[in-house]
């Protein structure tokens, strides 16, 4: 296998964007080419990561980003696998140049939704679940990790208060991003008396409803080296599935896809969880953060939620969880999500995280599912 770096990354705003879906994805996708300082003529494929293109009037996205770069030849894929879009998309781009296919390939993801309305848009988002048993039946997303969130603080030592202290110190977060969703100081009183959305999760436990886009420029190792001094290596990645319906797992305060990713990942890196200095995890509840910790490894069982509670997911504290404000504050547009947190740890060990960095880090983590873990993919970065 031939090594596999990053050598550029980009990305909107996440939120309420006006522009349509293919201007945000050039926006993202110029922005990635202009910080690897390429031309688009160098790049050999493209991977975009979409799920409701739909909804803006545009799906069959890859040849239509590729014919507005100017490389209308160049082949494409448009990938969709839920919430977890970005980050199989990122896995396919990984895996072609990896496999010596390309030398340097574009991976773009985009979404446009706030404009269809939270009916429609919870609507759309229903049908990621299996639909037969979950969407289908009145059971929404928030409804689902609600469950999740009520088995664990049965199971578990754990507080309302606890899952509000995630939502907290990834708000925290967000406000030094400046391309952050929801740029608001929040409190453990606010969260607790926030609107109840599915006991026992409250609005601010929940991500937001976000457009955005983002895109990196993977490349092999020869061709980042010929190109500039400032890249990151890919050095694990891995993929993992789950019961796509909750009532079809042992147990729902675990989610074994990530389980599974992440042990392939780390096996592929050559390191542990004990290695990593952050990561950017898929928070799209506040349950879901701590449960995504203890599946990564990074907490026993059971234990997250103390971690939170004694402040060791904190910005630079023992490991952090989130710097760019995670789904929750930074926002979910769900088919930029996964590149999206790639965009992240580029900036992070490339020294362009401004106030959000985290010091002295070298290895980073991104970890992003679809629907309620039916899919995941796991993904290790070092710098060099």
């Amino acid at each position: 296998m031939e090594k596999v770096c990053l050598i550029g990354a980009g990305s909107t705003k996440y939120g309420k964007l006006e522009d349509s879906i293919i201007d945000i994805a050039l926006q993202a996708s110029v922005d990635a080419i202009e910080s690897a300082g390429i031309e688009p003529k160098e790049i050999q494929a493209g991977y975009i990561s979409n799920v409701f293109g739909i909804a803006d009037k545009q799906v069959h996205l890859g040849p239509v980003i590729m014919s507005n770069l100017g490389i209308p030849e160049v082949p494409s894929l448009s990938i969709e696998s839920a919430c977890g879009s970005g980050s199989v998309s990122f896995r396919e781009a990984y895996a072609n140049v990896a496999a010596g296919f390309y030398d340097a390939v574009l991976a773009t993801g985009v979404e446009k939704v706030t404009h269809t309305g939270t009916e429609w848009t919870t609507t759309y988002f229903s049908y990621c679940s299996d639909f037969f048993y979950e969407g289908g039946a009145g059971a929404s997303f928030p409804g689902l990790f609600a469950s999740m969130a009520r088995a664990y603080l049965a199971e578990f030592k754990a507080t309302e208060e606890d899952l509000a202290m995630v939502a907290v110190k990834n708000h925290d977060n967000g406000l030094l991003n400046p391309k952050a969703h929801l740029r608001k100081k929040i409190t453990i009183d606010d969260v607790m008396k926030s609107a109840v959305v599915a006991s026992p999760l409250k609005l601010y436990d929940c991500c937001p409803f976000s457009d955005g886009a983002s895109a990196v420029i993977i490349c092999s190792e020869k061709f980042a080296k010929a190109h500039t001094k400032n890249y990151v290596e890919v050095i694990g990645s891995g993929r993992g599935g789950s019961p796509a319906a909750l009532q079809g797992r042992d147990h729902i305060t675990t989610i074994p896809s990530t389980v599974i990713a992440a042990q392939a990942a780390y096996k592929m890196a050559g390191i542990t969880a004990k290695d990593i200095d952050f990561a950017e995890v898929h928070d799209c509840f506040t349950i879901a953060e701590l449960v995504d910790t203890e599946d990564l490894g990074f907490f026993e069982k059971g234990k997250a939620a103390q971690a939170v509670r004694e402040g060791r997911t904190k910005l630079n504290a023992d490991i952090s969880i989130n710097p760019s404000g995670g789904l929750k504050s930074k926002g979910h547009p769900i088919g930029a999500t996964g590149i999206g947190q790639v965009v992240e740890v580029f900036d992070q060990l490339t020294g362009k995280a401004g106030e959000r960095t985290v010091k002295d880090a070298k290895i980073g983590l991104t970890h992003n599912f679809g629907a309620t873990g039916a899919s995941c993919a796991v993904h290790i970065f070092k710098s060099v």
